[in-house]
């Protein structure tokens, strides 16, 4: 069945247009050449660019970091140099993703710096200065995500969100070059760095488009060079990661000794998985799998074809994924999309921050935050610090220091003081200590996990029921938030029964980030993806009585057509392949028409069919840029009269691609797809 322009409501026709349809605006005017019945997909080997160094950023929710490795040894991981400044007692691999700009808006520091310099600033002077922390998960909860999103300091201020994302990669940019130039000074630096950004795989196209935008800003690639730029998801970068770890790097929590808590005392995986190792042993066939695939030893007790499941456990975002190791070089088959929910460890501060507000008030803390705001950061630090010290079995109360500056804040904004205060509160699990602390006791800072880490729970346990997934034997927990003992104590105790192994990398907190360093090198890993939603466009058909609501017939010129039907370009929860591409050829309506735009439609439901059914809507635009057309320059058998330009999609990646070639003259189109103008 041939499908046709929709006369004044779509923006993409397919086939010849009816007689007498009135002519389209030139930025949505084209003729689709294409069938509705498309052609099956192809899968194209992904052409990889020449680089010398892979430099993967993991921007986090509250920490960031970079690492590297060159192309010359690409498991050789080096992690960036310690930062300056700190906590006691936490390891500096990692700095805060803290961002501080100047009252005029200039960047000045990142990271510990910016946390510190801006703690030591008079409480005057702090409202003027912009602090940016924990500013990630915006780009996933703004619904109408642009380039012209705003986010708000914590003196209340706002920016660009671009803006902001901008200098955050542009300090990682510098100093990582810094330190490439430094350990190679003969390296040149154009065109010889891949940079990897990790996003979370819950993120929708705008948000991964939105960072990508931000890099261009930044200056990591130019928009000539995008494909020098990868986008990899958090958990699928950790998944790549935990394929290379031998057992003495992981630690099983099913073994542990029950009460202790602790990483003591355990029985080696290694000796719980022996039979299966001594089999694979007696496998030849297994033998050279493992060798030619280059996993590790933990791998040796997992045919091709097990199944595991990766939760990357972050401060903003719990990110679920499962795997299936395949034959016979170890790539990596997504099972289900992506997974998961705002349940990071950003939950327990707020869960911090409400406790705060029921003993002295949520107008005085709502206030505080905005008044003293560098204070309210030195707050958060201090209850950041003793949260790291919460378990399961922990016996002692905890102490959190309050600023004098909230001390006295409070007492001239209610005129008594905090010990006062928490007398005449509710809240009878929190007391005043004689050294000038808040004194919690430890059942009451385990609660403050219980709404975060249920959440948590819950995804795992909701992703485990789909029947995609049965068999999965392994559950990697990973992340920041994967180092509590107490989200690590309730996982295995919710998760154990079922027969589930958790276990937990050693180096968990950087689990994601040498997985991206690695992704980075070998970016077919993962050779198969699930795709979230279900992609297309509008189209006509031929109304077919019956079959077609009567409410979506259009008769022009005598002819019967049925408007908004919704032609699908891939399936929600599709398998796709890497490299695999979906086709359509355009044809422009008008001679010397320059730009084609082709709206977008995506749902969560696999059946739609009209664009007007519920769950469908405009998530973007194909735009095709097109070069005068030149008469004389037609490829053999090429119409003078008839200009095709022949789209390539691409789902099976962490982004959509497309690519585009004008027919007749065999040139490349600049073609892209914008999720953020919507």
């Amino acid at each position: 069945m041939l499908t046709v322009p929709e006369v004044g409501l779509q923006e993409l026709y397919i086939g010849s247009s009816p007689p007498g349809s009135p002519r389209t605006q030139e930025s949505c005017g084209i003729a689709p050449l294409t069938p509705s019945q498309s052609p099956k997909p192809e899968a194209r080997a992904p052409q990889q660019a020449s680089f010398s160094v892979v430099v993967a950023i993991d921007f986090g929710t509250t920490s960031s970091g970079y690492a590297f490795s060159f192309a010359s040894d690409p498991e050789a991981i080096h992690m960036m140099r310690k930062w300056e400044g700190g906590d006691p007692g936490v390891a500096h691999q990692k700095t805060p993703t803290c961002l501080l700009l100047t009252p005029e808006g200039a960047f000045h520091s990142f990271g510990y710096t910016a946390r510190d310099y801006y703690h030591d600033l008079d409480p005057e002077e702090a409202r003027d200065w912009l602090y940016f922390e924990k500013f990630k998960m915006k780009i996933h909860s703004t619904t109408d995500l642009t380039l012209k999103t705003q986010l708000e300091a914590v003196n209340g201020k706002k920016m660009p969100a671009l803006e902001v994302f901008a200098h955050a990669l542009r300090f990682f940019k510098e100093h990582a070059l810094q330190e490439l130039r430094d350990q190679c000074p003969s390296l040149p630096e154009k065109d010889t760095v891949r940079w990897v950004l990790t996003v979370p795989a819950i993120w929708k196209q705008p948000a991964k488009q939105f960072m990508r935008e931000a890099a261009y800003l930044a200056g990591l690639v130019s928009r000539e060079a995008a494909e020098q730029l990868l986008i990899a998801l958090e958990p699928e970068a950790a998944s790549v990661y935990c394929r290379k770890l031998r057992l003495h790097q992981l630690v099983d929590l099913s073994s542990r000794v029950p009460g202790s808590g602790r990483q003591g005392e355990r029985r080696s995986i290694d000796s719980s998985f022996r039979q299966a190792r001594e089999q694979l042993r007696r496998s030849r066939h297994s033998r050279t799998f493992l060798v030619e695939s280059g996993v590790g030893e933990l791998w040796a007790e997992m045919q091709a074809g097990d199944r595991y499941m990766v939760a990357d456990c972050g401060g903003g975002t719990v990110d679920l994924t499962v795997h299936q190791l395949e034959q016979p070089h170890g790539t990596l088959k997504e099972l289900y999309k992506a997974s998961g929910g705002p349940c990071g460890a950003v939950g327990v501060d707020l869960a911090f921050e409400q406790l705060l507000g029921r003993i002295f008030g949520e107008d005085f803390i709502a206030t505080f935050k905005r008044q003293r705001p560098a204070a309210w950061v030195d707050l958060t630090i201090a209850f950041e610090a003793r949260k790291r010290t919460a378990g399961p079995h922990r016996a002692g109360a905890l102490n959190i220091s309050l600023p004098f500056s909230f001390i006295d804040f409070y007492r001239k904004q209610r005129g008594h003081n905090v010990e006062t205060a928490l007398r005449r509160s509710s809240v009878n699990f929190v007391k005043w200590s004689s050294q000038g602390m808040l004194r919690m006791s430890c059942e009451a800072m385990n609660d403050l996990f219980q709404p975060t880490v249920s959440g948590i729970i819950q995804h795992i346990e909701a992703l485990l029921a789909r029947p995609e997934v049965q068999g999965v034997k392994l559950l990697f927990l990973v992340g920041g938030f994967a180092e509590s003992a107490v989200l690590q104590h309730r996982v295995q105790a919710a998760l154990g029964a079922r027969g589930l192994r958790v276990v937990v990398p050693h180096d968990v907190g950087l689990t994601i980030l040498k997985g991206a360093v690695l992704f980075g090198q070998a970016p077919g890993v993962v050779r198969v993806r699930r795709s979230p939603l279900t992609y297309g466009v509008g189209v006509l058909n031929r109304f077919v009585a019956g079959r077609h609501p009567p409410d979506k017939l259009l008769v022009r010129d005598g002819r019967r057509w049925c408007t908004d039907v919704f032609e699908r370009f891939v399936a929600a929860e599709q398998s796709v392949a890497l490299g695999e591409e979906v086709r359509r050829s355009y044809c422009p309506a008008r001679p010397g028409q320059r730009r084609v735009l082709i709206n977008l439609y995506c749902s969560a439901a696999e059946d739609a069919r009209f664009i007007t059914d519920p769950g469908v809507r405009k998530c973007g635009a194909l735009s095709l840029e097109l070069e005068p057309a030149d008469g004389g320059s037609h490829a053999a058998g090429a119409s003078p009269s008839r200009r095709e330009i022949r789209t390539a999609m691409q789902f099976g990646d962490t982004e959509i691609k497309v690519t585009a070639v004008d027919v007749s003259t065999n040139r490349s189109v600049r073609a892209a797809i914008d999720f953020l103008s919507n």
